[in-house]
């Protein structure tokens, strides 16, 4: 599913003969499963040096490839009826970013650590649909539309590729006036409890979903803990977690 999105190598490169891409996206996916270092990649795996692995991500990365393979996986799992698009569950989790670099910020709840958050949005299966990496610092709030402007078009039925959702779910740390607004505006009710007042009946039973998917993400221990000081490089290792949890979802179906 990966191979038709990869860019093609050019014929004429100089220098030796690159590293296949299969044993590239190996090496990508073993860093990112067991979280590391690109230097300790053990040559005799075969996947090539981690400098041959750290480059082709990269590459792929600036060629949106992780992007196009999560909504490719996205689009068969709408084909077989297996997105929820009643509802939308937003949420955010901090991790520690040992290295620092951009997005990252002193967080509060671990002690001004350096760290980063990630937002995310499901759909109320508990698939993710976006992450965005932002400084430890960042109120959830700030992220609502841009997680909710950054699901990209699904297609896999008949009509439209959909994006949008019924229904948007959040605790109190989305409350905001000006975002129930625009989120009616894109035609999404907003259901999300309102601070200095009750949480609405039964709403953390629709949202444990996002919790689940937080689990899943932070099983990849790259995500874990943040190591990458380059934002596009985490960004990436994100985008490919997302993509393996909808082709786990895709291989139970």
């Amino acid at each position: 599913m990966i191979e038709p999105v990869l860019p093609p190598w050019p014929e004429h490169s100089p220098g030796p003969k690159p590293v296949p891409d299969r044993l590239c996206l190996q090496g990508i996916l073993f860093v990112l499963y067991t979280g590391i270092p690109w230097q300790q990649l053990p040559l005799e795996l075969g996947f090539g040096s981690g400098q041959t692995c750290w480059r082709r991500l990269e590459r792929w990365q600036a060629a949106g490839v992780f992007d196009k393979l999560h909504r490719i996986l996205l689009s068969e799992l709408n084909a077989a009826g297996e997105l929820d698009w009643s509802r939308a569950c937003v949420d955010a989790s901090h991790v520690r970013a040992k290295k620092g670099g951009a997005a990252t910020g002193p967080s509060p709840v671990d002690r001004r650590k350096t760290g980063s958050k990630h937002h995310l949005i499901t759909d109320g299966g508990g698939i993710p649909l976006k992450v965005i990496t932002t400084a430890a610092n960042v109120n959830d709030v700030t992220q609502t539309l841009a997680l909710v402007d950054g699901v990209p078009p699904v297609a896999g039925r008949v009509g439209h590729p959909r994006k949008r959702p019924d229904a948007l779910l959040g605790d109190k740390g989305y409350d905001s006036n000006p975002n129930r607004k625009e989120l009616l505006r894109r035609g999404i009710l907003p259901i999300i409890s309102r601070k200095w007042q009750r949480d609405i009946q039964s709403l953390g039973k629709l949202r444990y979903v996002v919790e689940q998917t937080f689990a899943l993400l932070h099983q990849f221990k790259r995500l874990a803990v943040r190591w990458e000081r380059r934002l596009d490089l985490h960004d990436a290792f994100a985008s490919l977690a997302c993509a393996l949890i909808c082709w786990r979802g895709i291989r139970k179906r």
